[in-house]
């Protein structure tokens, strides 16, 4: 869980910084945009890095 968390938040932050840069030289508004598109990344970054990892760790589960 911490290491989901750690991915997430790292994936957040580096979008958090470019998505306007991005956006400004599209020429489009980053304050309106911005935080529609962050949240998208956000959360599939959560998603994923959470359901990679346990995808990945499934193997270590034993049957009863």
């Amino acid at each position: 869980m911490a290491l989901a968390m750690i991915i997430s938040m790292t994936l957040a932050g580096t979008a958090g910084a470019v998505i306007p840069i991005l956006l400004k030289r599209f020429g489009l508004d980053p304050a309106q945009s911005s935080s529609i598109v962050l949240t998208t990344v956000t959360d599939i970054a959560g998603f994923m890095s959470f359901l990679g990892i346990a995808t990945l760790l499934s193997s270590m589960l034993v049957a009863g």
